[in-house]
């Protein structure tokens, strides 16, 4: 009978024990692991070398296929998967894959070269579009800075591509706007692409100034601009970031030069596949007497002088010689 008490006070104590240990299982779940860093876990172009301690008939090195496999590892048809996976990661891997052939194999996997990493390209607005090759943690801010900084050209929004497994860190969902509605969305690893308002990288939004990551396309995207040529002082484009007027236009130009007929501007606008002429008078738009023109994207503009006459078909404008230099390969940048 005492044993039989006893045997029923054990079942009771471990039907308590388990019950306890369910319910504080449900409260207090195991914490999130820490997210590793790029530099711990393997990307393609790495050289990898696996080491089977005990012989040298097994030993390997080479780097990932396309689909994150180590290229030549096969443990009796068991690929051994290593894209984004620490050393440790893929040494449990080889190790399972040859433990049908060797008894306790001890593996140790290092990885040798990471110099071969995809490069983050940053062009468009800024004074020297530059590759960069990242051995370090990196904010978009200081990129731009190594580029020179932003030109007078830059509109509001910068685009940043992240290709999808080129990079092993958590990244944002697509299309995420930061500083918009979708700033809160949750982060997986495939392809999207981040626009950045500048204003919030000014700012000093932290949002706004995110981490650069191997593989990343930056685009800095331009204004789109109009064209003011003729008899102002200072014939050029003038970037537009959001509705401009003739008159404003021509001020940014520098003005009315002293030999210009300022009741005599044309104005050339694309029309389809043809170019629509409009005439308007700068001296009545100052007097009020007519509207203020609103420009559209790539408008020409053009004073015409004293004495000369208007210019009856829109000249050929060029790009010049910036074409020439974003069309050369980008210069190639080490962050160490």
């Amino acid at each position: 009978m005492k044993e039989s008490r006893l045997v029923l006070c054990f079942l009771l104590f471990c039907f308590s024990f388990s019950l306890w240990a369910d319910v504080f299982g449900q409260h207090n779940p195991m914490p999130t692991p820490i997210p590793r860093s790029e530099e711990e876990t393997a990307h393609f172009g790495d050289i990898i070398d696996v080491d089977i301690v005990g012989g040298f008939e097994f030993d390997w090195r080479g780097t990932l296929t396309p689909d994150g496999y180590l290229d030549g590892v096969d443990g009796f048809n068991e690929p051994v998967y290593g894209l984004c996976r620490t050393e440790a990661e893929i040494s449990a891997g080889v190790a399972k894959a040859f433990s049908k052939i060797l008894r306790d194999p001890k593996v140790i996997v290092r990885i040798i070269d990471r110099s071969n990493r995809a490069v983050v390209r940053l062009q468009g607005a800024v004074r020297t579009p530059t590759r960069f090759m990242l051995k370090r943690q990196v904010r978009l801010t200081e990129l731009i800075v190594l580029a020179g900084g932003l030109t007078d050209d830059v509109s509001g929004e910068i685009a940043v591509f992240r290709p999808q497994n080129v990079n092993c860190m958590p990244s944002l969902s697509p299309s995420v706007d930061i500083g918009g509605k979708n700033s809160d969305l949750p982060r997986d690893n495939g392809s999207h692409t981040t626009t950045i308002k500048i204003s919030e990288l000014l700012n000093g939004n932290p949002a706004a100034n995110i981490e650069i990551l191997s593989g990343d396309l930056i685009d800095v995207s331009r204004a789109v601009p109009v064209y003011v040529i003729g008899a102002v002082n200072s014939p050029r484009p003038i970037f537009s970031r959001a509705n401009i007027t003739i008159s404003r236009a021509v001020a940014s130009a520098g003005g009315l030069a002293k030999d210009a007929d300022g009741g005599k501007v044309t104005i050339f606008r694309r029309d389809g596949a043809g170019t629509k002429t409009i005439e308007t008078d700068l001296v009545k738009i100052k007097q009020g007497v007519t509207d203020d023109v609103v420009l559209a994207s790539f408008d020409i503009i053009d004073v015409a002088s004293k004495g000369g006459g208007k210019r009856k078909y829109p000249p050929a404008i060029g790009n010049g010689p910036k074409a020439a230099r974003e069309a050369r390969e980008l210069p190639l940048r080490v962050i160490d």
